[in-house]
């Protein structure tokens, strides 16, 4: 990422942020397909935002999403768009899937961690996000919980 800046008006940048995102209850409702969906929905969105998405990954409960921005978005307002729309377009894309793990509109968890990358590499921050453990194609866990009755003991709170 050498000389990665965005020039806007009478500033220069070049701000990139670690965003994490956890699923309600930190509940495993995440398949590979749902992720690389989500991948999709948020470079698309981030677009719109007139920003970059520079690297994605994520488990079968959380998210990684690095980007870049430009100081004049309101982080917590782009963060909250990102959540809105991507619980959105995924309940919608994805309701049989989810309706095993929540009964009401919800996807992600009410909270997100977020930090300025600056204390590691990004190259190092990318090896991070990219070792995560990516659910495969065809999760077997999300079919057996869908055979399974619905009781406290094969959902994770």
């Amino acid at each position: 990422m050498k000389n990665d800046f965005v020039s806007k008006g009478r500033s220069v940048s070049d701000l990139k942020i670690h965003l994490v995102l956890t699923t309600k209850y930190r509940r495993k409702a995440i398949t590979g397909e749902m992720l690389q969906r989500l991948h999709v929905i948020l470079e698309d969105l981030l677009i719109k935002w007139d920003c970059k998405l520079v690297e994605f990954n994520g488990e079968s409960d959380h998210v990684h999403v690095l980007f870049q921005y430009h100081p004049d978005l309101q982080l917590s307002t782009l963060v909250g768009n990102i959540k809105s729309t991507t619980s959105r377009r995924l309940r919608q894309e994805f309701t049989e899937h989810l309706s095993h793990f929540y009964t009401k509109d919800v996807f992600w968890n009410g909270s997100y961690f977020v930090a300025s990358c600056g204390g590691v590499t990004i190259s190092t921050l990318k090896q991070y996000i990219e070792s995560q453990d990516r659910p495969e194609s065809g999760n077997s866990d999300a079919r057996r919980l869908a055979n399974a009755p619905l009781s406290s003991t094969n959902i994770a709170d």
